[in-house]
């Protein structure tokens, strides 16, 4: 080990101490290495190494960046010239990047040594992280539980304490469904506030953007001031920050209007031990100063027949992508089950249909706006049950009629906030009964991301998460 107290520090603190010449970065990567070897058989979160490519980063000289000499694992749907990207799937086992995408080469301009890539579902489809490909990664706080999706791999990596932050990645909740499951912080920002080129301008119809998941959440807001910013080829822009964000959390949240529901969106009751961890939430912003009342969020359509269209049309070029390459129809031996099916509705689906769903997410954005033009922020579950056993969302199964209504019951809020384009982030503030965290999610207005910060740090002093740690851990 380079040194016993790895585990005590953020990414912050890790880069201090390369500042001041007390670790190298040569240490912490080999620290990395050594923590994945003990708890990747386990967790099953590293499902690309390559310890060459950092070695080589730190041999030519890390740029003088806010993170130099942290280790880091870019999610593997994104390219990094040189290194292996396979989406999860099976067809793209082999695939070698020939160019590194805008977010990574941001992220390489912080400093951080990349050396692997953390495991997500085929095409980041799942908010489990369960490919066949790779097989399922698992919960360090039980490993017969799902990490989350789609970065799961890298909620579980951050969880376990193999490295404080990680690249992650929201298209439907993909940053906080595994934040929430394996206990870490994950803010998901504004759209456009990250770039997603140079081979897209958008994610999804605009709902995906990328980010990180971290042990605390300075790691989250300087992370965000050094990647945050349009590239040339951007469609939109985010609005402009009024201050950097590791400025914002040194500062107090004020008394915010805070309204909050412990049931789904859909009315439906949910977990009891969930609902109760929310309330015992509100209570808490109570106590702090805030004004809390209960209210659930208007829905103006249904979140998740919005996204079943937009990710299906997505996904069928994803299939025709494959079938140009290879020269040939895919199968059940390139793609799982779950994603053929998903491209063959895309393909179903006319021009008009798509533009409809494109509406429908336009009108839950609208009264979302409206919302909050009266609160500042909304809380709820991040998931409305604890984190779903292993296999219980099988994406190789012939009948796949059980996913919807698992899908439904498990992660029925997080979407929405796509949609709208606002900021999100789930909080590690609950754990239930058998040791497994329930994260708080909380939106605030398009362009916000300062009020989250600033609320979430209050919370982080309040009710302190870094030092629990769980049975799987390096």
């Amino acid at each position: 080990m380079a040194f016993r107290e790895y585990s005590g520090y953020d990414a912050v603190g890790l880069a201090e101490l390369v500042r001041k010449n007390e670790v190298t970065p040569k240490e912490l990567l080999d620290e990395a290495i050594a923590r994945t070897a003990r708890v990747d058989p386990t967790i099953n979160a590293v499902v690309v190494k390559h310890y060459d490519h950092a070695e080589r980063q730190i041999a030519d000289g890390l740029p003088d960046g806010p993170f130099k000499g942290v280790p880091f694992l870019l999610k593997d749907l994104d390219l990094l010239e040189g290194t292996v990207t396979t989406s999860g799937a099976s067809v793209y086992r082999d695939n070698v990047a020939d160019h590194t995408g805008t977010l990574a080469r941001r992220f390489l301009a912080t400093g951080v040594t990349i050396f692997g890539k953390s495991a997500s579902p085929e095409f980041g489809l799942m908010p489990t992280t369960e490919p066949r490909l790779h097989g399922p990664t698992r919960n360090p706080w039980n490993p017969l539980h799902s990490s989350g999706g789609s970065s799961g791999g890298a909620a579980a990596a951050v969880a376990a304490r193999i490295l404080p932050v990680a690249h992650a990645s929201d298209g439907g909740g993909s940053i906080r469904i595994p934040a929430s499951a394996c206990g870490v912080f994950g803010l998901k920002p504004t759209r456009a506030r990250n770039p997603l080129g140079p081979d897209r301008g958008e994610g999804w119809s605009g709902f995906s953007v990328g980010h990180v998941v971290s042990i605390s959440v300075r790691d989250s807001a300087l992370m965000l001031d050094a990647i945050c910013g349009p590239e040339p080829s951007s469609p939109y822009v985010a609005p402009p920050q009024a201050r950097p964000y590791a400025e914002e959390i040194k500062r107090d949240p004020g008394r915010l209007r805070i309204a909050f529901t412990d049931r789904s969106p859909y009315g439906d009751a949910i977990d009891p031990e969930v609902a109760a961890a929310v309330r015992d939430v509100a209570g808490l912003l109570s106590k702090l100063g805030h004004h809390v009342e209960e209210r659930a969020v208007p829905l103006a359509a249904d979140p998740a027949a919005v996204m079943a269209s937009i990710v299906s049309a997505n996904t069928a070029v994803n299939l025709r992508i494959a079938e140009q390459r290879f020269g040939r129809a895919m199968t059940d031996r390139d793609f799982e089950v779950l994603t053929l099916a998903s491209a063959h509705n895309g393909l179903k689906m006319s021009a008009a249909d798509y533009v409809a769903a494109q509406q429908d997410a336009f009108q839950i954005s609208r009264a979302l706006a409206e919302f909050f033009q009266v609160y500042d922020l909304f809380l709820c579950p991040t998931l409305c049950t604890p984190p779903l056993r292993i296999g219980e969302l099988d994406t190789m199964a012939q009948d796949l009629t059980h996913i919807a209504p698992t899908l439904r019951r498990y992660m029925p809020g997080t979407s929405m906030f796509n949609m709208s384009g606002q900021p999100a982030m789930s909080v590690p503030l609950a754990w239930n009964k058998a040791g497994l965290p329930l994260g708080m999610m909380f939106a605030a207005r398009f362009g916000e991301e300062a009020t989250l910060l600033r609320l979430a740090a209050q919370l982080e002093r309040e009710r302190p998460w870094a030092a629990r740690l769980p049975p799987v851990y390096a």
